[in-house]
Parts: structure tokens; C-alpha cells; sequence
């Protein structure tokens, strides 16, 4: 007699997402193992903006470790054998991708709004009212 036991395997994985060029990025994100690298790429794009056809991606073991380049658009990432915890580092190619030069992180070229002592002793409702 057949025995009925069913074992469902997770066709996931769990990876953390890292950018050549956001080095304050970093995202945990579920895969399906069936999808192509093309997929993840798309899903990425989503993501981060770099381009699926400027994109490279490598494979970091959770010590830290290089594992290798996912270069075949066409297979799954289950080829690949990627674990839960491993990071996979996104390599933007075009260099005047909207992620190149860190413009998207660097706020110093972001004009601060400021306002003159007396024009805030003139405003009703004070934080320093509350302070002191």
C-alpha cells in the first residue's frame, strides 16, 4: 500500500538586496526559485530603477563570500542555488543611470528651509515657548 505522505517543499527564498550605486539601499525581498533571472531583474527594476538591461547581479553567501555572477538571463535562480540569507548585489552598468554619482542619497544639495530669528519670534505658536 502507497503511503499518502506529502511533503510540501518552500520554493522561496529570502534574499537581501544590495546597489552598486545606493549604498544606503538595502531591501529583504522573497524569490521564487522558478523564476528566470530576467523575472528577478524585472522585479528588481521595480525596486530600484536601474534598468533590467543595465543590470548585473551577484550572489553573496550569508559569511560575506562570493558565490557567483547570475549571467543567464534565461535560467532560474534556483540554478543558482541560493539560500535563505544570501545577498544579492545588484551592479548598475549605465553610468548615467538616475542611481549614478549617489545624487539620490546625497541630500547636501538639497536647498534646507530657514527663517530669520525675528520672522519666528513673530510666528504665534513657539517650540521654544514650550521648552522654556
Amino acid at each position: 500500500m502507497a503511503s499518502l505522505l506529502h511533503v510540501e517543499v518552500d520554493e522561496t527564498v529570502f534574499l537581501r538586496v544590495t546597489h552598486s550605486n545606493l549604498s544606503h539601499f538595502a531591501a529583504d525581498v522573497r524569490f521564487s526559485l522558478q523564476s528566470t533571472i530576467e523575472s528577478v531583474k524585472e522585479k528588481l527594476w521595480r525596486k530600484t530603477g536601474t534598468s533590467v538591461d543595465s543590470m548585473s547581479l551577484q550572489l553573496y553567501d550569508d559569511a560575506g563570500q562570493k558565490v557567483c555572477d547570475l549571467s543567464d538571463n534565461q535560467r532560474p535562480l534556483g540554478f543558482y542555488s541560493p539560500r535563505d540569507g544570501y545577498r544579492l548585489h545588484i551592479i548598475d552598468l549605465d553610468p548615467s543611470s538616475v542611481t549614478a554619482g549617489g545624487w539620490l542619497e546625497d541630500t547636501s544639495a538639497v536647498e534646507k528651509y530657514t527663517i530669520s530669528e525675528e520672522a519666528y519670534d513673530k510666528l504665534g505658536c513657539m517650540l521654544l515657548f514650550w521648552l522654556v
